[in-house]
Parts: structure tokens; sequence; C-alpha cells
């Protein structure tokens, strides 16, 4: 089944909010929170989208490249692709109720590690979402990242022991989530974390911690400090706060602070594998990808995930043979033209 077979199949699953667009620019779903879209008016989620689209490949076919090799090596694994499902939450309120959060899971786990990439999971309000992700993760050998909201320590210590026993590989706390009004609402408190409240997080767990919602050279500086391996560079979808810049834009002075220190991750409206090339060319280490994944799911589960991931793979693939890089490592900036550099 072909990516456009399983998109449209997936119109007929989901809820009222996302309309499984040809092109998923957050045009559509603008300013639906809670749902799908982004906050305010929808301005982050589009720019995130419209600023990949505005860097443009530079191809070079006078080379030697035959074929490119897609695959990547991160905390001690081998993925496919330098591409991961990104973490995904109230699936059943946000998209329709064909999932829920333990059902999405337990197909896109393991569907992702059949095609030899990973997933983050995400996290909820309710207890067992966390629960059910781990125990997918768990048994499909610790292939995948929990992801946990920055709750307060006493939530905190009760989800890392689950992380902890899932056997994941890595584990991911959406610090960008404190703009959640669930999060603010909680008592004791929750949400926005100092580097000495993270670092106390961090050394809850012996595997790979990786921050998630780092917009600043400043932030990234300081999720270093607190002892992360890794960082997501995103402002989770536009979902939380109207009107930051685009991930696109700052990620390459992120780049230049922490390129060699830890593995740099970056998402935020990037949609086909020309996007992964381009983002890659600007010092990204790898890209989460989230929506896509959940269309791919609504529309034809663990087949959905493969017509995806086989998409992104030979777009991928094709890019890099067109401007002569047979590896992952050979991507440099002069692959791309960056109008805002």
């Amino acid at each position: 089944m072909q990516y456009s077979e399983v998109l449209e199949k997936s119109r007929n699953n989901m809820g009222t909010l996302c309309k499984s667009c040809l092109v998923c620019d957050g045009r559509a779903c603008k300013n639906t929170v809670p749902g799908p879209g982004a906050k305010g008016v929808g301005d982050t989620a589009t720019r995130n989208y419209d600023n990949w689209q505005k860097i443009r490949i530079n191809m070079d076919t006078l080379t030697d490249v035959k074929s490119a090799d897609t695959s990547i090596s991160l905390f001690w694994h081998d993925f496919a692709l330098p591409v991961f499902a990104g973490p995904v939450g109230a699936v059943a309120m946000h998209y329709g109720d064909k999932y829920n959060d333990k059902t999405y899971n337990d197909v896109l786990v393991p569907a992702c590690k059949n095609c030899g990439i990973a997933a983050f999971t995400g996290d909820g309000t309710d207890s067992n979402v966390l629960i059910s992700a781990a125990d997918s993760i768990k048994k499909n050998n610790g292939m995948g990242i929990p992801t946990v909201k920055p709750w307060n320590i006493d939530v905190i210590k009760e989800k890392m022991a689950l992380v902890n026993d899932s056997n994941a590989f890595a584990v991911a706390m959406d610090v960008d989530a404190a703009g959640l009004p669930f999060l603010k609402n909680m008592t004791p408190p929750a949400g926005c974390k100092s580097v000495e409240e993270l670092k106390e997080i961090v050394k809850l767990t012996d595997r790979p911690f990786i921050v998630k919602g780092v917009m600043t050279v400043n932030g990234a500086r300081k999720a270093l400090e607190a002892g992360a391996k890794g960082i997501v560079v995103s402002n989770h979808g536009g979902r939380v706060l109207d009107g930051t810049p685009s991930t696109a834009e700052v990620l390459p002075a992120i780049v230049k602070e922490v390129k060699g220190k830890a593995v740099i991750f970056v998402d935020g409206g990037l949609r086909t594998g020309t996007d992964v090339f381009r983002a890659l060319a600007l010092g990204a280490d790898a890209v989460i990808i989230a929506r896509p994944f959940v269309n791919m799911i609504y529309g034809a589960a663990e087949e959905g995930v493969k017509a995806y991931v086989d998409k992104l793979k030979t777009e991928l693939s094709d890019c890099m043979q067109m401007c002569g890089a047979a590896t992952l490592k050979d991507i440099t900036p002069d692959m791309v033209f960056n109008p805002s550099r």
C-alpha cells in the first residue's frame, strides 16, 4: 500500500479536527487547542513547515556516488533512518476514537521497530498512558523512548521507575510541555524546571536522557549542564506558545553550540525525506516526525507505518545521491541554500 492510499483511508477514521491533509502544514487545523493544531493564531505550526520549504537543495550529480546509505547509529543502536516517530498523547480526543493511547502505542512501537526505526511515546494525566507505553516498549526489547512530562518530582519518580523497568534505550522529557494547563494546575506545581531540578531528574535513570523543547542556545547550554545526552530542538509544534521562531530558524545556532557534545534531534513541520536532508544539512543528527505517523496508523495500522517509512527512505536516499552524499556523514551545510543565513 502506498502512502497516498493510506492517507486517503485515514480520513474515514479520523475525528473532526485532523483532516489528513495532502500537505500537513498546520493550516487546516490551526487555532484548535485542545486538538491537533497550534496555540493562538496557529502561526508557529505553519512557519515550522514553511521555513523548511524555503531551504533549497544544492544538486550536484558530478560525483561517483551511485547509492546512498541512510543508516545511523545512536546511543549504541543501529537504525535504518535518522527518523523517529514523535510522542503523541490523548489520541482519541485529538484524532478520533478508533484508537486510544494504549492501542495506538501497541501499534506504533512494534511497527517502528520492524521498520528499523524507533518511536518516542507520549505521556498524559491518565497514569495508564505511560504505564501502557512502557509495557509496549518492554515487550519490544526496549526499542522505544518514553517521553515523560515535567510533572512535580514525586510524580516523575513514579514514572521514571516505569521507564527503567521498560528497558528503554533512552528516555526523554518534553520540558516545552510546561505551557500545558493541566501541569500548571497541579499540587504541588509542575512545569518549568531549573537546571538543579533537571539534574535531580536525570540522576533517576542510567540511560541517556533527552531534553525535548530546546529553542535557544542558552537553553541548550542548560540542558547539557543538567546532564542531557541529547536535545530536541522543538517548540512543541506551536501547541504551547504562539509566536515562537520556527525550529529551522534556531537550529543552526544551537548546532554550533551543541555539535559533538550531545545528539541533536529536531522536529516541527518535517514531513518528507527531503525535509530530513535539509535538517541534517543544517547540523541535526536525526529528526522526529509526529502527526504523519498518526495518519498512517489510523489509515492502515502497521502497514501504514511501513508505507511512510519506505517513502521517507526513498526520498532521503534519492536526495543524497543527487547531492553527492553516500552516507549521512557526507551531508554538509553547502548542500543546501539557506536564505535566512
